[in-house]
């Protein structure tokens, strides 16, 4: 059964509170209040109770949806892992009262994590929205300015070549189909082992890569064809596993070992089709040369990525997820979203407008952006809106006048407070993590940004609020 707060405190309770009230942080007292609010609570406390139909009423009593709440943002302050979060709390008597653990027992890593899934991403970008509203209804914000840009999240996995990917593909499906041998012993089919030869082709296909010239190419082509014939008779081995659990020759008379078997079905049936097209585009790449595959995959286990230039030097390829953030005064941001495909830059600018319209309820007095941003249509549309300064370059621009206009002050203030953005950006993957996703899946990602956005949001709001209570 859950509740949304603890309806009693203790005197442990009391004597932590006033043990630590002056070792908060600043931001921390004026955080608190905002964590208080009535709706962020009750839209955790709606999601923790849709896990089960009697979680209002049955069931031994759970943790409150506050203390879900305060514990899943506190890990995205200072970017700990579960493990870490667990530990710290259960040491730190300030992390104690701010999240409203106090005296009790502190969660182990895996309830919270679970809470984490629970909590998914729309139940995040709802209290990142009231966040916001606390923000202008404070004065921390009124919305006069506005600036934009997009980022990359990088997906936790590891740099994506063919034969790392076919590697992993076999490596999951003997994994599984020896799980599968152990409950049916030798019923059916007999898995052949191929682990040891794909490793190998892996090593030899990394030291042909190595050299440039013809004959090792050559070599390359030839362990990539070895590599592929022995992944395609694992891939043909999954695929009579699957049909014999399906058809009842492989099987189990124990309930349970049934279950798991058709589980490990479910992902022998989910595995072998990426598998198969990792083969494709390794056959396209190496045989054809086709670097340019529909639908390639750069991971088995994260296939929702994308491979992202943004001109780096020092990184020119991504592999993760396009993500755009959106900043008004005291470096509140607004708004963000994860992309399923990267869009361009100019195509997001008016929608940005009209979410900031939404938002705040007025139109910015200045847009400030890059100029990945820029179109002349873009520029039209949002002075139309009611924007009375864009400040966005045209850097291909030969108009005389155009240039005149750039250079004028408030042009170059704007660009100058648009380059906040860059450094909020910095920010967010610094402290908060937003440099790589560990939470799995496109859902994991709009989790694991939205919630070190909030996260930053609430430093901000924080900071700003204590700024306003000095006389």
């Amino acid at each position: 059964m859950i509740e949304m707060r603890r309806a009693q405190l203790s005197f442990g309770d009391g004597l932590i509170t006033e043990e630590v009230d002056d070792l908060r942080e600043a931001w921390m007292k004026h955080a608190d209040e905002v964590l208080k609010d009535e709706q962020i609570v009750t839209a955790v406390y709606e999601a923790l109770a849709k896990r089960h139909p009697k979680s209002r009423s049955r069931g031994r009593l759970s943790n409150p949806a506050e203390v879900v709440l305060r514990l899943l943002i506190l890990k995205h302050i200072r970017n700990w892992s579960y493990a870490v979060l667990e530990r710290e709390v259960r040491a730190n008597l300030v992390y104690r009262d701010f999240t409203r653990v106090g005296a009790a027992k502190m969660p182990d890593a895996k309830t919270m994590g679970r809470w984490g899934v629970a909590v998914g991403p729309e139940v995040i970008k709802q209290i990142h929205e009231r966040m916001v509203k606390i923000a202008q209804e404070n004065k921390v914000t009124e919305g006069r300015r506005m600036r934009v840009d997009t980022t990359v999240v990088e997906t936790n996995i590891h740099y994506p070549t063919d034969s790392s990917l076919l590697g992993d593909g076999v490596r999951v499906l003997i994994r599984t189909m020896k799980t599968i041998t152990k409950i049916v012993g030798e019923a059916g089919a007999r898995l052949c082992d191929r682990s040891r030869s794909v490793k190998l082709r892996v090593l030899d296909i990394a030291r042909a890569a190595r050299g440039k010239g013809k004959p090792q190419q050559e070599k390359l082509k030839r362990a990539y064809g070895q590599l592929l014939n022995s992944t395609s008779r694992v891939v043909g081995q999954a695929r009579r596993f699957s049909e014999e659990i399906a058809a009842g020759v492989k099987q189990s008379t124990n309930v349970l070992q049934q279950l798991a078997l058709d589980s490990l079905r479910d992902k022998l049936d989910s595995m072998v089709p990426l598998v198969r097209q990792v083969m494709k585009q390794t056959r396209a790449r190496i045989f054809r040369g086709e670097t340019r595959f529909e639908g390639k995959l750069f991971s088995l286990f994260e296939p929702s990525t994308e491979v992202i230039r943004k001109g780096k030097a020092a990184k020119p390829n991504e592999f993760g997820k396009m993500v755009k953030l959106q900043e008004v005064e005291n470096q509140i941001v607004i708004d963000y979203q994860v992309y399923d495909q990267r869009p361009s830059d100019a195509d997001l600018l008016i929608a940005a407008v009209e979410t900031h319209q939404a938002m705040l309820g007025r139109t910015p007095h200045l847009l400030a952006a890059d100029a990945g941003f820029y179109s002349s249509k873009n520029e039209a549309a949002a002075k139309a809106m009611g924007v009375k300064r864009v400040s966005i370059p045209n850097r291909s621009t030969k108009s005389p006048e155009r240039k005149r206009e750039q250079k004028k002050r408030w042009f170059r203030d704007g660009q100058k407070w648009r380059t906040g953005c860059e450094g909020r950006i910095s920010v967010v993957k610094r402290r908060h993590g937003l440099n790589r996703c560990h939470y799995k899946g496109e859902a994991g990602m709009k989790r694991w940004v939205g919630l070190g956005v909030i996260a930053d949001n609430l430093i901000n709001i924080g900071r700003a609020m204590e700024k306003q209570s000095v006389p």
